[in-house]
């Protein structure tokens, strides 16, 4: 475990929000001469669903093993639930749901069996068959886990994250190898939870999965965070130039404006009728995200 001079820990105290679900000042985490977090900054509020976006070896993982209690760190301070993970208690552990990216999909457990098991560990868990119908599992409580499809092995993930109640829950890349219909099911899901009151962060590469679940969204590259906002404000989304797009004389145009319903009247005296193909689009969540881990590099 790393150790912080008590002077420095006086400063940092003052500065971590112990009223957040996860509060990070100056985190730094080296491997050898490699720094794969250098100096970040978070705050995530309880309750709320955050998506940490960036690509791989930008410091989200160990970012998350930091937060969980799974790895130390060389410099800075970080407080999940009010305490240091490099410190919690077993009562503090227990607050905690993680969601990997491998479960318990190959177990010769029936579904019902694993939940009771995991349960057991925990002082107030939940009734394994209210979490079993909560992950739409109940019609597979008696079936073992390795004979379960992919989309409900990785309910069956959320199951045993979920049963202990956890008051914050990590979700890592929860819906790699879905199916959109499978996918869609399972942000269903994520969205009761959060109605529960859970606090979750989840990290993902599918940017309309960001989109569509997330409250805010920040953006880490080489070890520092970019940018935190609501998705449909990250990087100016909202007040970047349209893309309008249109089909004349037999060719395809196309014109960046930051006036579209300027253009659009344009347009529309310019042709009789409909204008021929006419599509008005923003830059998307990808668009931005794309952009701006360009730029870090």
């Amino acid at each position: 475990m790393s150790s912080t001079p008590a002077s420095a820990t006086a400063v940092h105290d003052r500065q971590v929000d112990l009223e957040a679900a996860i509060s990070i000042r100056g985190l730094v985490k080296r491997y050898g001469d490699f720094v794969a977090v250098d100096g970040l900054d978070l705050d995530i509020r309880r309750g709320e669903i955050f998506a940490l976006l960036g690509p791989n070896g930008a410091g989200k993982t160990t970012t998350v093993e930091i937060c969980e209690g799974y790895r130390s760190r060389d410099a800075g301070e970080v407080r999940v639930l009010g305490e240091d993970p490099a410190d919690g208690a077993r009562s503090w552990k227990a607050q905690l749901g993680i969601v990997l990216q491998s479960g318990a999909g190959d177990s010769q457990l029936t579904t019902r069996e694993m939940l009771t098991a995991q349960a057991s560990y925990y002082a107030d868990p939940r009734d394994p068959d209210e979490v079993l119908e909560l992950v739409g599992l109940t019609e597979k409580a008696g079936v073992r886990g390795k004979s379960l499809s992919g989309g409900q092995r990785r309910r069956l993930d959320v199951a045993l994250g979920i049963v202990g109640r956890p008051t914050l829950l990590f979700l890592d890349e929860p819906t790699t190898g879905f199916d959109p219909e499978a996918r869609r099911q399972f942000w269903s899901l994520i969205r009761s939870l959060r109605e529960l009151g859970t606090t979750m962060l989840l990290t993902t590469h599918y940017l309309d999965e960001a989109e569509a679940l997330a409250d805010r969204v920040g953006v880490i590259t080489r070890g520092r965070l970019v940018e935190v906002a609501v998705p449909s404000l990250l990087g100016g989304r909202e007040t970047a130039p349209a893309v309008v797009s249109w089909t004349e004389d037999g060719a395809r145009r196309t014109e960046a404006t930051a006036t579209p319903t300027a253009l659009l009247r344009e347009l529309s005296a310019r042709f009789p009728g409909e204008v021929p193909d006419l599509a008005v689009a923003r830059p998307t969540l990808e668009d931005v995200y794309l952009q701006m881990i360009g730029e870090a590099r």
